[in-house]
């Protein structure tokens, strides 16, 4: 984990913040400058990024069924980390060495590339226009990537000790970042559907 904060060390520090302080502030929100000369074309192809952010929820609705079994005293907590190392999801999340594997980094690796590619091209082809909706998609992505390191410590807490208490802590924390990624993908894909169809083609 620490090599992990090491890694977003040029973030704001959110470390401190309790876990229902993790929000994303959805009423602080911009709304995304239209589009006028982006067809329904140029909107289809922007709808790709919905497809890939699909794959990622399809994964988290599978952590969940886990944990809801759990929860229902289908398969104790000791279980956990074996039953959802089995998923595409753990497989990939590893990097971070918790509850789920590769995927988290996965996850990571792809908001980078839409901080350091995406974000900048089509603030550059929009003439800036699209600035404040970047800059709060990059705020939200460091709550995202805070969300990613707590669940990889709350997750390795309960692999070395399977108690109840490790247990919520665990579901507490994955539940938060779902609803965080779940809120901040509807956001991206809403807001930047026209222009990554118009801007950039595709993704």
């Amino acid at each position: 984990m620490a090599q992990a904060r090491a890694f977003l060390s040029t973030m704001p520090d959110l470390s401190s913040r309790s876990l229902d302080e993790l929000s994303l502030d959805e009423a602080a929100r911009p709304a995304a400058p239209p589009v006028p000369e982006a067809s329904d074309g140029h909107r289809h192809q922007g709808r790709q990024l919905a497809a890939i952010h699909r794959h990622y929820l399809m994964e988290i609705a599978q952590i969940a069924a886990v944990l809801a079994r759990i929860e229902a005293g289908d398969s104790p907590p000791k279980n956990l980390e074996r039953i959802v190392l089995s998923l595409d999801m753990a497989k990939n999340f590893r990097a971070f060495g918790s509850l789920c594997g590769r995927e988290c980094q996965i996850l990571k690796f792809h908001h980078d590339i839409e901080s350091a590619d995406m974000f900048p091209r089509i603030e550059a082809a929009g003439g800036g226009k699209f600035r404040e909706v970047v800059a709060k998609l990059k705020a939200e992505h460091e709550v995202v990537h805070e969300l990613i390191i707590r669940l990889g410590e709350a997750a390795d807490a309960l692999a070395n000790n399977p108690n109840d208490a490790n247990f919520v802590q665990a579901a507490n924390t994955f539940r938060k970042l779902e609803e965080v990624i779940r809120s901040h993908f509807g956001y991206e894909e809403t807001e930047l559907a026209e222009a990554i169809g118009y801007y950039l083609g595709s993704i």
